[in-house]
């Protein structure tokens, strides 16, 4: 509403500013390909309309005034006026230059609390490097129509960018600019490279700041510290590991098959389910081990390993499936098995190894006896697909990998968007028996292709 308002008397004001030249508050055109960064260069003189108010009791004026306010960086809208009592409010001049300018109705407000137009003046002020935002100043030192490095992640104190090819000549003046700006910030870094390796870490260059990639960050109210350069994390995903953790309840039991430094393994250990977390990583075993210390995880919830995801699920899972036949752990009906594999490059390449996975142990037929247990995989979908269309793929791409149609109970929930045509999806299904034993005369069972957002799970 204020936005409207604010564009329709924009409007107006370009009317009856009486040949006073509307004024953009921009940084001036000559940083316009600035790579080194030279803050005393962004400094302009503005002309900017004021009021002077000559009372203590500013309260019932500011109302009427709010959506004309100066907002820049670093900048109060209402300061001290000289050494009296009084105040001076500084208002945008591209939403108003004249008193006339103000709606009727905001006119004879003010003038009902001793306010007129003898109050009014046009003011000139220094704007400063320190009172522009980000965005302006990328804006004005790129050249005109290219886009503005938008997105980046926040881990601790470092700044992540994937900056793009056009951008790269700028690198450095964007390193600069953002360690100025953003809070708490201490290094800026660039990644160089794709993730291309086993261990899902990358090449990253220092574009500002310190050598630092040791750092902190809180997540599902859990500490989690790493070492940026050496393992995996994506803030992005904050919101879908929090998704996961809701869906996992005391005395599930989670498999975490490529748990990285933690963000399902420790919030569920400390819901108190029983944990087995993997990572073939050597340095993200070492923070999830730490982070489950760091936490305060109780040992018996939790275990970590160092393993290859199918050695982990072809032993430790295979060894629990076993002892659940034998009755010697401890599992209630009304619980539930999570796998959970977030390597969504790869990890559809791993459910093979569910497959058959208690062939050789005397199980028979009905092995699960109604316990659940359920898969939650990742997996990349690219291409130029509607939205059913795309979920309708990433199902395919797990059942081909699988090699079993999946039942009416899986579900598919779109995670994010990771580039153009490229997006994220989780497929959650319920192993049966059939796939345990590799029972492939099931193999093309027949299905429903509800699409569920989630699984059910009942307690």
């Amino acid at each position: 509403m204020i936005r409207s308002f604010i564009r329709k008397y924009c409007s107006r004001s370009l009317g009856n500013a009486k040949g006073l030249k509307m004024q953009e508050l921009t940084p001036p055109e000559h940083v316009r390909g600035m790579t080194s960064l030279e803050r005393s260069q962004f400094s302009i003189t503005a002309t900017v309309p004021t009021l002077q108010l000559n009372t203590n009791n500013i309260k019932p004026i500011v109302k009427h005034l709010k959506q004309y306010f100066l907002k820049l960086e670093n900048f109060k809208p209402i300061q001290q006026n000289g050494d009296d009592d009084s105040k001076i409010v500084y208002m945008h001049p591209k939403c108003i230059r004249n008193w006339t300018d103000f709606d009727p109705n905001t006119v004879t407000e003010l003038e009902g609390l001793g306010l007129n137009e003898t109050h009014f003046h046009n003011q000139d002020i220094t704007i400063t490097y320190d009172n522009w935002k980000c965005d302006e100043i990328f804006k004005a030192i790129l050249p005109v129509g290219k886009e503005t490095p938008s997105g980046y992640s926040l881990i601790g104190h470092i700044v992540h960018l994937n900056l793009r090819e056009a951008h790269l000549e700028y690198k450095k003046i964007i390193g600069d600019v953002l360690l100025d700006k953003l809070k708490n910030c201490e290094t800026v870094v660039n990644k160089t490279n794709e993730i291309s390796n086993e261990y899902r870490n990358f090449q990253m260059e220092v574009l500002s700041g310190k050598d630092n990639f040791e750092t902190s960050v809180k997540e599902n109210g859990c500490r989690f510290d790493l070492d940026f350069s050496q393992v995996y994390w994506n803030t992005r995903l904050c919101a879908e590991h929090e998704r996961i953790v809701n869906l996992i309840h005391k005395g599930d039991v989670l498999f975490d098959v490529f748990a990285g430094i933690g963000p399902f393994s420790v919030p569920a250990a400390k819901k108190k389910c029983t944990v087995y977390a993997n990572d073939l990583n050597p340095e993200s075993y070492k923070w999830l081990e730490h982070n489950a210390k760091v936490n305060k995880v109780q040992e018996r919830y939790f275990k970590a390993f160092n393993l290859d995801g199918r050695e982990f699920i072809g032993k430790h899972f295979a060894e629990f499936l076993t002892n659940l036949k034998d009755n010697t752990v401890s599992f209630n009906e009304n619980n539930q098995v999570h796998v959970t594999m977030n390597l969504p490059a790869l990890a559809v390449t791993f459910l093979g190894a569910f497959v058959g996975i208690i062939k050789d142990v005397d199980a028979g037929e009905g092995f699960l006896h109604g316990r659940k247990i359920v898969v939650h995989v990742y997996c990349f979908v690219g291409g130029d697909f509607s939205k059913d269309a795309a979920k309708d793929e990433a199902k395919k791409t797990v059942e081909s990998n699988l090699g079993f149609c999946l039942d009416d109970r899986h579900g598919v929930h779109f995670v994010r968007s990771v580039a153009p045509n490229k997006d994220m999806f989780r497929v959650s299904f319920y192993l049966t028996d059939d796939i345990l034993l590799g029972n492939v005369n099931s193999k093309k069972r027949k299905h429903s292709n509800s699409l569920e957002d989630e699984p059910v799970h009942k307690h």
